[in-house]
């Protein structure tokens, strides 16, 4: 299997050297844009396997280059993780609700860019399994047994109620990945079901108390993703 290819888009031509630089120490291959208008020419000549999009870009930015992209039947599956200078809530929600996959705040540590990179690639299904059993899921320090419906971390044994257990199920089914309110009430409650409007943040709240409030990240207005 060749190395995965990224797509960086960037109008800082720093920003662009220290992301080529830390990806390819990874083993990623890497291209580049210095705009949007070419990074969709250069996403459509490559067809990379994720696309690394800033989004304050002058002429057209990375919003509309999302958009654009994912217009596009052969980059409806590509990974976009953005690049943003800013904190406020409405830039990561367009950012979300154009299709992108994450998004990593600048100033860049490599450190965690590179996890959240690899994050990303984790999406698509490949996920590290123990003694090639589909009953237990290996992430990070978290030993997931279906069968038992057990968390294992650092050889401690944690119970966990169904609901929270299904909670955290599908929250590490797609590391990196923000789930919305609505489909964690869907996939976990069940349309059907009526509950109250704290019934997530208490469960997501005793699972912290029980893995450790590292893992699940609040996504203000938005909801929650696993993270590692």
């Amino acid at each position: 299997m060749g190395k995965s290819k990224i797509l960086v888009v960037d109008d800082e031509p720093d920003i662009v050297e220290i992301l080529r630089y830390n990806l390819e120490k990874e083993g990623f291959q890497v291209v580049s844009a210095s705009n949007g208008e070419e990074g969709i020419k250069v996403a459509e000549k490559e067809h990379p396997d994720l696309i690394i999009l800033d989004i304050m870009m002058p002429e057209m930015d990375g919003v509309e280059v999302c958009r654009t992209l994912r217009n596009k039947k052969e980059f409806e599956n590509t990974l976009v993780a953005f690049l943003t200078a800013r904190e406020e809530d409405y830039s990561q929600i367009a950012a979300l609700e154009v299709g992108g996959d994450d998004y990593i705040t600048k100033p860049i540590r490599p450190r965690v860019l590179i996890s959240r990179i690899k994050a990303l690639f984790r999406r698509s299904g490949r996920m590290e399994m123990t003694d090639e059993s589909p009953e237990q899921i290996k992430i990070a320090d978290l030993i997931i047994n279906k069968e038992n419906v057990t968390v294992d971390r650092n050889g401690e044994s944690i119970e966990l109620a169904k609901k929270e257990f299904e909670l955290l199920n599908l929250l590490v089914s797609k590391p990196g990945k923000v789930f919305t309110r609505e489909e964690i009430f869907n996939k976990v409650w069940g349309s059907d079901v009526i509950v109250g409007n704290r019934t997530i943040d208490v469960h997501i709240r005793k699972l912290r108390e029980k893995i450790g409030d590292n893992y699940i990240k609040t996504i203000k207005g938005i909801g929650y993703k696993f993270e590692f």
